[in-house]
């Protein structure tokens, strides 16, 4: 029988448990994958931890992202067969689906095939972080010339987002607590990188944009930074929230919000899939 990973109580990696389960027989509609590989992200930690967007129904299995061979398919499934190398699309609610594992049941739907020059451990981690990124085209209409704020810029998401803002031709400010990641961060693509944990750096953005501010946000922070990355911004600019990196309160920017005619939308990678 194959391990799957499952969990039967919120809490930290400890809860986590090696199963042997019977191999899990697709339905109408879904597809049985050998896993290669998984990716591992914070939407799973939360989940676990009982801190995501929805809760785990016991016992509960996990994962978004995995690459894998297709073993069974079930009915109605067309453009997949046993054999074919494919990823999972994050598209799917985990107390439906899971990843972690020898094998892996899915929604055929959710299920790409990615290119041969790709090894499994690369097809795996395609996804999550570029079309939560792509957010910025396809609803902040990022284009060419416009300044765009990338909050926590070395994650993995924020490196994509640095990737999509020089494809179009805007301008990547990268925003880091660490010296040590500037140059990397410059090497990655930002134009320009600022310290959030020294003083000024919102006055630092509004230099790198004479002044006008920042057309864009693209923050997982949240907190009380929020309230800084609402500075930087520019009149009718949009800010986008797509995470909760800090432990703290997140105060809504009242004034800056009301100042500017700030647009601020939470926003996750369902709103694309």
């Amino acid at each position: 029988m194959p391990k799957i990973v499952r969990f039967h109580q919120v809490g930290g990696p400890e809860v986590l448990k090696l199963e042997e389960l019977p191999a899990p027989q697709p339905g109408k509609g879904e597809v049985r994958i050998k896993v290669e590989a998984i990716g591992l992200n914070r939407a799973e930690v939360m989940f676990r931890s009982g801190q995501y967007l929805y809760q785990p129904e016991f016992p509960s299995t996990l994962g978004y992202e995995a690459s894998g061979t297709v073993d069974e398919v079930g009915p109605g499934v067309t453009g997949l067969k046993p054999g074919d190398r494919v990823s999972s699309v994050p598209s799917f609610s985990m107390q439906d689906y899971y990843t972690y594992g020898e094998v892996a049941l899915l929604p055929a739907y959710a299920l790409a095939k990615y290119p041969e020059n790709l090894s499994p451990i690369e097809g795996a981690s395609i996804w999550m972080q570029y079309l939560t990124a792509y957010g910025l085209i396809e609803f902040g209409k990022m284009q060419q010339g416009q300044h765009v704020l990338i909050t926590a810029a070395a994650s993995s998401v924020g490196l994509a987002a640095i990737e999509l803002a020089n494809s179009v031709g805007a301008i990547p400010i990268a925003t880091t607590r660490s010296d040590a990641k500037t140059r990397s961060l410059l090497g990655a693509g930002a134009k320009f990188v600022v310290n959030t944990k020294v003083d000024g750096w919102v006055e630092k953005v509004k230099e790198f944009t004479a002044g006008a501010g920042v057309d864009l946000a693209f923050d997982p922070v949240a907190g009380p930074e929020l309230e800084r990355v609402a500075q930087t911004m520019r009149s009718e600019g949009m800010i986008f929230v797509y995470g909760a990196l800090s432990p703290e309160p997140t105060p809504f920017p009242l004034f800056a919000a009301i100042g500017n005619s700030l647009i601020l939308r939470g926003y996750t990678l369902f709103s694309i899939v």
